[in-house]
């Protein structure tokens, strides 16, 4: 490989079209649709917040390239159905961008970036409700009723947890919250107590309507907190393995596997795995 080539958007795009070629193309990518795609979508898109969350900054470019292929992959789909091609999303994302900010390009050109306002000097809740303003004429502008649900633009694609937090953020600019986390702790334990009312009943679609609701009850309070509650989660797996890791090599030691090992004996290596963590970070302090 030539370390010295500096490819192009171009490049990319014409690889793309070559590997889609039905006669000299590659005959899994030839194969591949919208839906078959997404899947891997996700996965890139995760891949992305992995490597920044672990600061693998070595790693970003590719997982980035990896998360612009899939990009470029719909675009190649759109332009072999004549529908949009890539320059129509670059335009599309142009055009919002320029558009939502108006506090920086007051004309709507990159020509017309203003000179006599520093960033520091626009405040921030102004900018969120501009924004906010923007898009719901822009949701209007794509023949949207009146009737149409605040909630509506909201993609249903997202993370659970992450979908929790936007709607219950976006109900909250109209007023509908708690004023302090009180309220949402309360509803937690209202929430709990539901669960296990709810496993009395043996009932396992009202378990897990229940658990849904303590889990959305549970998304609110980070929210509140502004806790991002999907990194939250992220945060609590890796601590998960962790720690269960230093089980399985806690009994390797021993010569023991996790099959030969009762639940007190897992659970002291648990609990050493969590005090050695500790002190780590008090040592690191």
């Amino acid at each position: 490989m030539n370390e010295s080539l500096h490819y192009s958007l171009d490049d990319l795009l014409t690889l793309m079209e070559v590997l889609r070629d039905p006669g000299q193309g590659c005959p899994w990518d030839v194969k591949q649709n919208w839906d078959s795609i997404l899947p891997h979508t996700l996965e890139e898109a995760y891949e992305v917040v992995d490597a920044i969350e672990r600061r693998a900054f070595d790693e970003l470019p590719s997982e980035l390239g990896d998360l612009l292929f899939q990009v470029v992959y719909y675009s190649q789909f759109a332009r072999e159905e004549e529908r949009f091609d890539f320059q129509d999303i670059v335009d599309a994302l142009m055009n919002k961008m320029l558009r939502r900010h108006p506090h920086v390009f007051p004309e709507g050109t990159l020509a017309s970036r203003r000179q006599d306002v520093s960033a520091a000097e626009v405040e921030t809740r102004q900018v969120s409700s501009r924004w906010e303003q923007l898009k719901a004429e822009e949701r209007d502008a794509r023949g949207e009723d009146e009737s149409s649900s605040l909630l509506a633009d909201i993609p249903r694609g997202l993370p659970a947890l992450t979908r929790a937090a936007k709607l219950t953020k976006r109900a909250a600019r109209v007023g509908f919250d708690w004023p302090d986390t009180r309220g949402v702790i309360a509803k937690i334990r209202e929430e709990l107590d539901e669960v296990e009312e709810a496993l009395d009943s043996d009932d396992e679609d009202h378990v897990r309507e229940e658990v849904g609701d303590l889990l959305f009850a549970v998304v609110n309070l980070a929210r509140q907190r502004k806790i991002d509650p999907e990194q939250a989660l992220r945060a609590t797996n890796g601590k998960f393995e962790r720690r269960f890791g230093y089980i399985e090599q806690a009994l390797a030691r021993s010569e023991r596997t996790l099959d030969e090992a009762d639940l007190a004996e897992m659970d002291r290596h648990w609990n050493d795995a969590k005090d050695r963590e500790r002190n780590s970070i008090k040592e690191s302090l």
